[in-house]
């Protein structure tokens, strides 16, 4: 179970980039329901998401580099790039994802927070930086950016 918050972000923190980081490109083979294959550095894997904004059954599938390249072609809509900074939230144990996209998104960015319950997603309080809190319009789930690059 996959249970996150999303916020869109205008200003980072200062030392954001000093922070350790993946590099993700991810692509979806089918967005109802959401199927994605994703490069994290040098990892690949196939991801089944259920429906849901704040929560979520989420399954991972490991592949390999020639599958990963495979099934890149057959995913609609365009390639989503973007590093993702792995901040500590201050006073817990938990990790903002900051996604600073590029390419077709160059500038957008994006924090999402994962909880292990949805009572604590709901009390979370995010740091002052934190932008509009977009978790439940669904408007920028990346299955839902990756094809809208097209229109």
């Amino acid at each position: 179970m996959e249970i996150e918050r999303k916020y869109l972000i205008t200003t980072p923190p200062q030392d954001y980039a000093s922070y350790p980081f993946h590099i993700i490109e991810q692509a979806y083979l089918c967005t109802d329901p959401v199927v994605r294959i994703r490069k994290e550095d040098e990892t690949y894997y196939l991801t089944y998401k259920s429906k849901g904004l704040l929560a979520r059954e989420e399954y991972n599938l490991p592949l390999t580099q020639e599958s990963y390249g495979h099934l890149l072609p057959k995913a609609d809509g365009i390639v989503l790039t973007k590093r993702r900074y792995l901040i500590p939230v201050k006073g817990t144990d938990l990790t903002i994802e900051l996604d600073v996209f590029s390419g077709k998104y160059q500038g957008l960015m994006l924090a999402e927070v994962e909880f292990k319950t949805k009572e604590e997603a709901e009390c979370f309080t995010p740091p002052d930086w934190f932008g509009r809190d977009v978790t439940f319009s669904g408007e920028y789930q990346n299955s839902r950016l990756a094809l809208q690059a097209l229109m």
